[in-house]
């Protein structure tokens, strides 16, 4: 018995240790490669870089039409994926019967997040650009990673809202609330961590694609910024892939500033989240 109990400490140990190194490995590199990507694109930041346009065929310049693009595609994806996913997340977590029509939805659902960003972009070309005629086109691009992003957004609000404990709904409709009061003044605000992170999560891919804005609301160069929806726009990621592979002597600091500028801008999305996160948990009561 008592050998059997050391094995088992044996096995466990072995198994933290692995863990341990797995963990370890992953953020080493992660933050190897921010370091070099800080490193290599640090000498390319400027006022000039931030707040200017590409100029000599890009070669010179700055980026300022690419990160107000960006901007305007995030923002786009949030007020049409954010509404949408957060909405089927309550109806499949709280009015949804547990049935196999549901089971099937969630794993479609689940399937979905897995496809290519290509295939999205390839939908979102015959279905917005072509047959509804938006064009190439912010909002066609926004709506084609509102639909990327929302099997992401979906799962991970379900499972916040979820993971609220069910004594709390059971107390509310006790004291006379229904189900929506029940939902809008108890579940929502306990499940806002988890379903803040879904939401980042989607939003920092959408930011973060290019393939889907490449069909559909990308443009190579625009000598002035968009002046509604339904103009075309530049991009980060699409822009460092220009500049990457399409443009020949192009210095490698302007490449590596651009990444820099991408990887700032998610990373800041991130911590503004988890400012909201932190302050959302200090105020839950479980």
């Amino acid at each position: 018995m008592k050998q059997s109990s050391q094995k088992r400490l044996i096995y466990q140990k072995l198994a933290f240790s692995g863990m341990t190194l797995v963990a370890s490995l992953t953020v080493l590199i992660i933050v190897l490669v921010v370091i070099y990507i800080t490193s290599m694109g640090a000498g390319a930041i400027s006022f000039e870089f931030i707040f200017s346009a590409p100029r000599d065929g890009m070669r010179a310049g700055g980026i300022m039409p690419a990160i107000i693009g960006t901007f305007y595609l995030t923002i786009g994806t949030a007020i049409l994926a954010v509404p949408l996913g957060l909405g089927a997340a309550i109806y499949l977590s709280e009015y949804a019967p547990n049935n196999q029509m549901t089971r099937i939805v969630r794993i479609a659902i689940t399937n979905l997040s897995g496809i290519p960003s290509v295939v999205y972009g390839l939908f979102g070309l015959g279905l917005f650009v072509l047959f509804l005629g938006f064009g190439t086109s912010i909002v066609a691009a926004s709506m084609t990673l509102a639909i990327m992003t929302l099997p992401v957004i979906i799962s991970t609000a379900e499972e916040a809202l979820r993971a609220v404990p069910q004594s709390f709904r059971v107390v509310s409709v006790s004291l006379g609330g229904t189900r929506w009061q029940t939902i809008r003044k108890i579940v929502l605000p306990e499940a806002l961590p988890g379903i803040l992170t879904g939401i980042i999560l989607g939003l920092e891919r959408a930011a973060g694609e290019t393939a889907p804005i490449m069909f559909t609301g990308a443009a190579f160069f625009l000598p002035s910024l968009p002046s509604s929806p339904v103009d075309p726009t530049m991009a980060l990621p699409y822009h460092l892939f220009v500049i990457s592979t399409q443009v020949p002597g192009m210095p490698v600091r302007i490449q590596f500033g651009t990444a820099l500028v991408l990887l700032v801008f998610v990373l800041g999305m991130n911590v503004i989240a988890s400012i909201i996160r932190s302050r959302a948990r200090a105020r839950r009561q479980w």
